[in-house]
């Protein structure tokens, strides 16, 4: 205890104190709870609170930080007693810094205080709430604390007083705390879905380096508490902005600003943030306008099998070229927020009932949206600092719109065929979209009828490059998990993950953003280009990690490079850079689909299969913008970029604080989405294995919506374990970068095998399965003539017994010598198995006939799942090994073109039953039982029977047949 230094003042004061000593109470108490928690954990309960889910001593030796506070007495009294003497000196800490930092007119300040009072309350909860009390809640208000950690981090340093120690120290601990949460997330995927032994130790180091980085960071405010006395008074001056250091506060200001990259050195105002927040989300408007027009183009030439005229609809995008016009050009620029508020067309399109005219809605949308926001770039363009927030918005909308896609699986929740039913949000959407529209276009247009336009750069150059980078932003960009899909390869996993790795996507392209802002100079150079094409070089040739290492590389030059390309294209000709740039666009979009859809459109087979050439065009169309921007540096006399930077760069601090917002709520969504790997198939008790086979016909049903919620129903109904999804690769533009198997393996409980990925040029092949997917190998069958044939092979653990199953889709019927050279391939691999065997498929064939006699024989060994089933042409289900009790076909209703067939096996539970199931004749195989004779765990749901529920019911047959011997 100190008495007061201005004794004249201290009459009637009867204690006072340094504030440094709230600091370091506060330290103090934080590491005795949770150190002696340890200490007595291990002293009496060791080799408990070192036991997990999966393994013991001696495999995990270091216990976790919630093993060690709450599982046993006493250690978790003792460290409830010591974390609640903490909270005392904890808010006293927030509010002693809210004090020292608040200023007149500064929001700022309120904002991080509230943070720390969050903060500090979600602390309380997941320490009192410990996982074995409840351990989703204590998950929840831990991730809710890392969460608020972040602001309450960046804010503090921020605010940080003039005092170079605390700022350098601030500095180190902010970087080691986040640094340590990448390994963090890896060890724990390591142990929670790979179920590596002693991986939970490793990550329990990493976790209790986080307890002590963070209340190290708070404990750093000891050095800017000596300022204040208790009772609270300032024996400083710190707190009205006195400088009480020997540095020069220049010096201080600018290690402050190196500190938090010089975005938080301008006030906070409400009604900047309100202007980037609507600048940002109107561009998430655009990319999700402009990415739903592939998606409702498809529907029509899906229906067709072939070019259905509706295709011409993709052009709305070239509108741009209109700007051309003088007097239209004019129109537009004058009237942008009419312009604006017209391409909202796009989001309100899900009103429109009827698949035709709200494909046309849809293209409306997308000619306003690129003509006006190419007349608001051109506006824009001669003043350079509005220039680069529009930009910043437009490439920030999209890193949102792959936010949006993650958190619904997928699927835009305004894009038009989403609606309430399938969990769209279009009409908290469209409202929001007015809203930003307005804002947006608050401000008048800088130039109208006297354009300044760059002639050191060429329009042309400038349009080429335009069309490959939004090419390549949409095809790859557009949602997290489709460079993930390039590099999968199968189980055992090797690889990223969508919904465990997808941030890593997101990260790459914040990287970018910010690279692109901050380092034109580097940006700008033929070395980072030539980094961009390793990464896409990698992505293309490789796959697992390596591969996806090349794809973060060239996600990140892909966002850096928008931004001084976009800005150079945007004072040049919008009719030309915009205009012929979309049109380059639509048609790197045509070769992008005509790879894999060859067998169906004019001059297909030229490029059939050459994903490697529409990497390397779109590259070459990059590096011919690149070009064009070096050239004007050259001309221009300005070696660096950097020396043109915009001077008002206020902006910035929010468009940090929109990327900081957009990667939390992402990681939050990460967090809902994280696989728990604990699934239960729905009969165990019976040994049942029910297995479907649908041709999902890419997941729009007959009115264009989308279909997985109706899809997850039947099958969730139908009690189905393990399932093959034909026609289920949506990874390409035409088809909105989706992915149906994320929601419905998450929704459902189950494992899932994407099949080839979207880079093999199949239309797809996928596996659910309720057991554990222990391999799994992807085969590109014979297909000289037609299209490609997918076929999956997995291996399934079921009740203990190794059990494969090949999902496969044969070519199609115009394709004789293909699909006959497919019969012998996959009758050759199925005969290669000597396990029990299931075969889900689409064959192409009559019963009986043809090919047919090449997969069912004693080549494959495998059986039909009833052969006087003699109404086939497409579905089928062979099995071996296996005792087969159920057969049903289920009706479409509206979700797709082809009925759910579904099959009910036993796995023999001993040796004996396993070898007898082999040799078992082909009459008692078959032999026909009533339903009366089937244990209940045996049965097909009772609710298809008769006219079935939603236009879902037992067809054919008209109920479900069964089998025993």
């Amino acid at each position: 205890m100190a008495a007061s230094r201005y004794k004249d003042k201290d009459a009637g004061v009867v204690l006072s104190f340094g504030g440094q000593w709230v600091s370091w109470s506060h330290t103090a108490a934080a590491y005795l709870a949770f150190l002696s928690a340890l200490v007595v954990g291990c002293t009496l309960h060791y080799r408990k609170i070192v036991q997990n889910e999966w393994y013991g001593y001696p495999d995990e030796w270091f216990p976790s930080v919630s093993a060690a506070i709450g599982d046993r007495y006493p250690e978790r009294s003792i460290f409830m007693l010591f974390i609640a003497i903490t909270s005392g000196p904890r808010f006293a800490l927030v509010g002693l810094w809210y004090l020292l930092t608040a200023k007149p007119g500064r929001a700022l300040p309120k904002a991080v205080a509230i943070f720390g009072v969050v903060r500090t309350l979600t602390c309380g909860g997941w320490t009192y709430i410990t996982s074995t009390d409840d351990h989703d809640w204590h998950d929840i208000l831990m991730i809710s604390y890392l969460v608020f950690t972040i602001p309450w981090t960046v804010g503090c340093i921020a605010l940080s007083p003039l005092n170079a120690k605390a700022i350098r120290y601030r500095k180190y601990l902010a970087t080691s705390f986040f640094g340590t949460l990448v390994p963090l997330v890896y060890f724990f995927i390591q142990h929670k879905v790979h179920r590596v032994p002693g991986a939970y130790t490793t990550y329990a180091f990493f976790e209790w380096s986080l307890i002590l980085l963070d209340v190290g960071f708070d404990a750093v405010t000891a050095l800017d508490f000596d300022t204040f006395e208790v009772v609270v008074r300032d024996v400083k001056g710190a707190s009205k902005g006195v400088n009480g250091s020997s540095v020069p506060a220049a010096v201080l200001e600018k290690e402050k600003d190196k500190a938090t990259g010089g975005v938080f050195s301008a006030g906070f105002r409400l009604g900047e943030a309100l202007d980037i927040a609507a600048d940002v989300y109107h561009g998430f408007v655009f990319w999700s306008t402009l990415t739903s027009v592939g998606l409702v183009v498809w529907f029509f030439p899906l229906w067709h099998m072939g070019i259905s005229g509706y295709e011409v609809t993709i052009l709305s995008s070239v509108a741009p070229a209109l700007l051309a016009i003088k007097p239209l050009r004019s129109l537009v620029v004058k009237n942008q927020r009419l312009m604006h508020l017209l391409s909202l067309a796009g989001v309100a399109a899900y009103l429109v009932e009827e698949p035709v005219y709200r494909l046309f809605v849809v293209g409306f949308g997308v000619a306003m949206s690129c003509l006006s926001w190419a007349a608001t770039l051109f506006s824009d363009s001669v003043q350079p600092a509005r220039l680069e927030a529009r930009i910043l918005a437009w490439i920030i909308g999209l890193l949102m719109s792959s936010v949006a896609k993650f958190a619904w699986y997928t699927n835009n929740p305004i894009w038009p065929v989403m609606h309430a039913a399938n969990g769209g949000w279009n009409g908290t959407g469209l409202v929001l979209g007015v809203l930003a529209a307005l804002r947006f276009t608050r401000r008048a247009p800088l130039q109208v009828e006297n354009p300044v336009e760059n002639k050191s750069g060429s329009a042309l150059l400038s349009a080429l490059g335009i069309g490959g980078l939004f090419f390549a932003l949409n095809s790859l960009l557009s949602d997290t998990s489709t460079m993930i899909l390039w590099v999968w390869d199968g189980y055992p996993i090797r690889g990223p993950v969508s919904n465990v790795h997808a941030w890593y996507t997101i990260a790459a392209m914040t990287a970018g953003v910010v690279m692109g802002v901050s380092k034109p100079a580097l940006v700008t150079t033929w070395t980072a280009y030539g980094v961009g094409c390793l990464g896409a070089a990698l992505l293309t040739l490789y796959q697992q990690w390596f591969g996806y290492y090349g794809a973060l590389t060239l996600a990140a030059y892909l966002m850096a490079i928008s931004i001084p390309m976009i800005s150079s294209a945007s004072k040049k000709s919008p009719a030309v850079t915009f205009g012929l740039g979309f049109f380059i666009y639509n048609l790197m979009s045509l070769f992008h689909v005509w790879v894999v859809a060859y067998a169906f459109v004019p001059g297909g087979p030229l490029v059939r299969e050459h994903t490697d050439w529409v990497m390397l065009t779109m590259m070459l169309l990059i590096g011919v913008g690149v070009f064009d921007l070096i050239s004007q540096q050259a001309k221009s006399g300005f070696k660096n970029p950097d020396r043109r930077r915009p001077a008002h760069t206020g902006h910035r601090k929010y468009h940090v604080g929109a990327l900081g917002v957009l990667n939390v709520l992402f990681l939050c969504a990460n967090f809902l989405r994280f696989p728990t790997n604990d699934y239960k198939p729905y009969h165990g008790e019976d040994r049942v294995l029910t297995a479907g086979i649908w041709t999902i016909h890419f997941s729009l049903d007959n009115d264009m919506w989308s279909s997985e919620y109706r899809m997850r129903d039947l099958i969730k109904e139908l009690e189905i374990d393990v399932v093959g999804l034909l026609e289920s690769d949506l990874q390409r533009m035409i088809m909105g970068n989706r992915d149906t198997t994320q929601f419905l393996a998450e929704d459902l409980g189950m494992y899932v095998d994407y099949g080839p990925g979207p880079n093999k040029h199949t239309w797809g092949a996928a596996l659910l399965s309720k057991f554990p997917i222990l391999n799994s190998t992807h085969h590109l069958l014979p297909s000289p003539a037609g299209e490609l044939a997918p076929a999956i092979h997995a291996t399934l653990d079921v009740y203990g017994t190794a059990v494969d199953v090949f999902v496969f889709h044969s070519g199609q019927e115009e394709d004789v010598e293909d699909r006959r050279l497919q019969s012998e391939y996959l009758a050759q691999l199925m005969g290669s198995s000597t396990r029990p065997s299931i075969l889900l498929s689409y064959l192409v064939t009559d019963p009986l006939q043809g090919n047919y006699n090449t997969y069912v024989s004693d080549v494959s060994g495998m059986h039909d799942v009833d052969d006087t089933d003699d109404d086939r042409w497409c579905e089928y289900i062979l099995f071996k090994g296996l005792r087969r009790t159920g057969y049903a076909r289920v009706s479409r209703s509206t979700i797709t073109d082809t009925e759910l067939q579904v099959a009910k096996f036993v796995v023999p539970a001993t040796e004996a039953d396993r070898a007898s199931v082999w040799t078992v004749p082909k009459k008692l195989r078959d032999r026909r039982v009533a339903e009366t004779e089937v244990p209940e765990g045996f049965k097909f749901p009772d609710m298809f029977k008769g006219e079935g529920v939603r236009g879902h019911q037992y067809h054919v047959f008209d109920e479900p047949r069964y089998y025993g011997f």
